[in-house]
């Protein structure tokens, strides 16, 4: 069953159109992967989703309700999150007030606010920090950290734009199992990612970006070898490899 849908979505930055024309559909359940070369729109296409731009033509859809003209604000609480590219955390908090403000979202309770993001910081292996600075953390905890606050407003959908960038290879599959674990918790997840090796292994469907239009969807294999693709963004060596 569909949860989001854009339907001819258009963003233009001047004269440049970052987005053109652009469907997508989201399953409930999938790990979709979106992928493409910088500038090719990805973190456009999560900001028009999360209603921090609006799009100059189409519509955007989510659980049946358009999303146009709704603030930050009111989409989460319909049940869109996201992470972004750079981990902003509130570098004053500790660990633990961090991921807390996100269950404020919900509830004006301290102790209820308190229990819940404790138990998002075990289920993330994070627990051990509750006490830390933010400011204090290694890039993979913060980002780590952000992504539990993402998850302590309850979302229905949670959209990760590139939770994996600069992580070394041992925290990249530590990155991955949480992933992992967060979709097996119930929740659809879209992920933007330049490793190739994580976001084809991780997703049930990718597609791929160019320009501001859709040039491939499918599933990792066939985008993989998609020489619209290996032109656009891959590379020859991909394909080899």
């Amino acid at each position: 069953m569909s949860i989001l849908k854009l339907v001819d979505v258009t963003k233009s930055f001047g004269g440049l159109k970052a987005v053109h024309n652009l469907s997508v559909e989201v399953n409930e359940g999938d790990i979709l992967g979106l992928i493409g070369p910088n500038g090719a729109g990805k973190t456009t296409v999560f900001n028009l989703i999360t209603g921090f731009l609006q799009p100059e033509n189409g519509d955007i859809v989510f659980n049946g309700h358009s999303l146009l003209e709704l603030k930050p604000h009111d989409i989460c609480k319909l049940g869109i999150t996201r992470s972004f590219q750079i981990a902003k955390p509130f570098s004053a908090l500790t660990v633990l007030q961090s991921v807390m403000v996100g269950t404020f979202h919900l509830t004006k309770d301290v102790d209820h606010a308190k229990t819940e993001a404790l138990e998002i910081l075990d289920s993330l292996r994070l627990a051990h920090l509750r006490d830390m600075k933010t400011r204090s953390l290694t890039l993979s905890d913060r980002k780590r950290v952000e992504i539990a606050r993402a998850i302590a407003t309850k979302p229905n959908l949670l959209l990760l734009d590139e939770a994996m960038a600069g992580m070394n290879p041992m925290e990249m599959e530590n990155m991955l199992s949480d992933i992992r674990k967060i979709h097996e918790g119930g929740i659809t997840l879209v992920v933007i990612e330049h490793v190739m090796k994580a976001v084809m292994s991780l997703s049930d469907r990718v597609i791929v970006l160019n320009h501001g239009e859709k040039i491939a969807e499918g599933m990792p294999e066939e985008v993989s070898n998609n020489q619209d693709v290996i032109k656009a963004y891959l590379g020859e060596e991909y394909l080899v490899s």
